[in-house]
């Protein structure tokens, strides 16, 4: 599959793509941008091949700034207000980020803020810069509201509370306080971020397809009442039980020395030579 974008560039290695944001000067969500994230959503959801995405940015100051200021000043206001039938372009194109069969990193070495906060904070794992990630909400103080996901995003992702004192305040949440409070995964000096982004990117796509992609669907269910969500996970167990890769996958475990002393005690490196015996496969 083609990725062809001006201010986004793609490299595929495998099942893992590497997308890289380059808008100068400070990586503005602008209309231009914002149209290949949304074009990069249904070409990233429609390829078979791939199972992680990674996203980071050529500027290591900034992931994505914010949305264009100047196009919502010019958002027109001389209507009544009515409520949608459907989802804002914007909240979709999160959806569908969040809820595509590929598991989503972000490599955010930089700032990220606003609108552009909001579509980070809707992919699945972010991970950041001990000392210069900073996350920024700064929508109130401009005298609205983050209106892109982030009232309904960061509440889950950190509590009610602590989300309400990032959208509230309007301050810079530096990456120490993120990664205390939930928004980032883990954090690291910078020179070792990216090595350990695409170590953790290359080992989940070498897992069988069909396992990873099922267990984000079955995580994403997290968001039903707990007894739906069961009954999905229960369901989805079984859906993927039956895959060429788990059957596989388990019995190679069995040969290699799960379930014996020796090898549960090294079991993190016994996942990793399962990763070489599927190769990403089922």
């Amino acid at each position: 599959m083609a990725y062809d974008y001006d201010l986004l560039n793609v490299e595929i290695d495998g099942r893992v793509a590497t997308v890289t944001i380059s808008n100068p000067p400070v990586n503005v969500i602008t209309m231009a941008l914002l149209a290949e994230l949304e074009a990069l959503s249904h070409a990233l959801k429609a390829d078979p091949d791939l199972t992680v995405v990674v996203m980071k940015s050529a500027d290591p100051d900034f992931f994505l700034a914010h949305f264009d200021v100047s196009a919502i000043i010019d958002r027109p206001i001389d209507t009544a207000v009515q409520r949608d039938a459907q989802l804002k372009p914007f909240h979709a194109m999160c959806e569908r980020y969040r809820t595509m069969n590929k598991v989503i990193i972000a490599q955010v070495e930089g700032r990220v803020g606003g609108g552009g906060s909001e579509l980070t904070a809707s992919f699945d794992m972010r991970f950041g810069v001990r000392g210069k990630t900073k996350i920024n909400q700064m929508e109130v103080p401009l005298g609205i509201l983050p209106g892109g996901t982030g009232t309904q995003r960061l509440p889950r992702l950190m509590g009610r509370g602590r989300a309400l004192e990032v959208i509230l305040g309007g301050d810079d949440m530096d990456a120490e306080t993120a990664e205390r409070w939930g928004y980032l995964n883990r954090i690291f000096e910078a020179n070792e971020i990216g090595p350990f982004v695409d170590k953790l990117a290359k080992r989940i796509a070498s897992f069988p397809a069909s396992a990873v992609r099922t267990a984000k669907e079955s995580v994403n269910q997290a968001d039903r009442p707990l007894v739906e969500g069961l009954m999905e996970e229960a369901y989805l167990f079984e859906q993927v039980l039956r895959s060429d890769g788990a059957q596989s996958n388990m019995r190679h475990f069995m040969e290699i020395g799960g379930q014996t002393r020796e090898g549960e005690l090294r079991m993190g490196e016994l996942c990793a030579e399962l990763g070489q015996h599927s190769k990403g496969e089922g």
